[in-house]
């Protein structure tokens, strides 16, 4: 009997290390479990084709359990903007492998009729649509406001950018709404454009990026950085992330850690960060 007992103990001891091992893909949970591993399973399967070692994807169902994961280290790979990804970077030792071309920008805009709102600091104690912090679009406004008690009320809106504009535009939730550039650039009608003005525009940021954590290598982080921005295997394993997040970009690009340095301070320190 105690034989047994010990067999089944030290299977199950094996198994757990077994599990132990993979390595962790994640990413914000801005769809549909569903939906997350239709866009990171490819990438999983060539990552664990590539490195040996099983990979993977955990869709962290909500942002509470995504910040809990990475908070706690339990994220190897992981793929979200720079605020996160400067965040593990300086305190997970977290390093950049590719990103997203392009930048990153946001508008601060207001109805063109409310002539109340002439610059930020007109919007101290009024209400600003936008999608809920931690998302990047709301705390790139509010780094504007470095005083905390100068500062608006955030009114969140689930449904993504659309449905901020027709929260702030067509409704008229609130004295002023959060729009990424390209999104003002290329979604919104020129009819509609009219009926708003730009108050104020975020600072450029890098695009969204993926991370590698202290399991893996500096030698497979090389590896798997020409993987991704460079040969055609990794470009088909990341296209329904390109399609998703970056429709026109062909590849992924290979960053840098520099780049992504001080963006931690979004989350830090910030009544909406963390």
């Amino acid at each position: 009997m105690r034989t047994k007992m010990a067999i089944v103990l030290v299977l199950g001891l094996w198994s757990g290390s077994v599990l132990g091992e993979d390595l962790i893909l994640s990413a914000p949970p801005r769809e549909s479990a569903d939906a997350g591993r239709k866009l990171y399973e490819p990438l999983a399967g060539l990552l664990t084709r590539t490195l040996g070692r099983t990979v993977r994807y955990q869709h962290p169902h909500n942002w509470l359990k995504y910040q809990k994961d990475m908070r706690e280290g339990r994220l190897d790979i992981v793929f979200d903007g720079p605020h996160f990804a400067a965040w593990r970077m300086a305190h997970l030792d977290h390093h950049a492998l590719v990103k997203l071309p392009g930048k990153l920008q946001f508008h601060l805009l207001t109805r063109k009729d409310n002539e109340a709102i002439k610059s930020p600091d007109d919007l101290v104690g009024r209400t600003i649509c936008g999608i809920s912090p931690p998302n990047l679009s709301t705390l790139s406004i509010m780094a504007y406001y470095n005083n905390p008690v100068r500062q608006p009320v955030i009114k969140g809106i689930r449904g993504g950018m659309g449905k901020v504009l027709e929260a702030g535009l067509t409704n008229e939730q609130c004295d002023a709404f959060v729009l990424r550039t390209t999104f003002y650039k290329k979604k919104v009608k020129p009819e509609q454009k009219l009926l708003m003005r730009i108050v104020y525009t975020s600072p450029a940021m890098p695009n969204q990026v993926i991370t590698v954590g202290k399991r893996i290598s500096a030698e497979e982080r090389e590896k798997l950085r020409d993987l991704l921005s460079v040969r055609s295997e990794g470009k088909a394993a990341t296209a329904i992330i390109l399609k998703r997040f970056a429709p026109k970009a062909k590849r992924f690009l290979p960053a840098s850690d520099e780049e992504y340095k001080g963006y931690n301070r979004l989350l830090e320190g910030v009544i909406f960060g963390w």
